[in-house]
């Protein structure tokens, strides 16, 4: 499976990047997102009113849900934080850093436009779609 990250749907939603919204089609099209709720909470965050958030509601719901936060990804999610700032690399989210890890830890891909993710690809082994 491959969870669509916050930026990915924020892209998408605008269409303000061609590229990435056609991959996501298509990843649509072969049923292969997934969606944790983290990402659900940051999407309907966004909403402008109570119309538009009943909107992404409906079209989010259309996607398996996953929870995304336990106590033992918690742990592995601060250690994965020390390691890349051992590198030089700070993560500015921690909502990022939860989703990177959870993709790692269950063998997910991650589609995104965020640079977060690449010092977690690039020393922790996420996989970008």
């Amino acid at each position: 499976m491959i969870v669509a990250d916050t930026s990915a749907w924020i892209s998408f939603i605008r269409k303000d990047a061609p590229a990435l919204s056609a991959k996501f089609r298509a990843l649509m099209a072969q049923g292969e997102v997934l969606i944790g709720d983290i990402i659900l909470l940051e999407v309907l965050r966004g909403a402008r009113d109570g119309y538009h958030a009943r909107h992404l509601e409906q079209m989010l719901s259309e996607f398996p849900c996953v929870a995304m936060m336990s106590p033992q990804l918690a742990i592995k999610a601060a250690a994965n934080y020390r390691f890349l700032r051992g590198r030089g690399y700070t993560i500015r989210k921690s909502n990022d850093l939860i989703i990177g890890t959870y993709c790692i830890e269950h063998g997910h891909k991650l589609l995104q436009n965020d640079r977060d993710f690449q010092p977690m690809a690039d020393h922790l082994g996420l996989r970008l779609a």
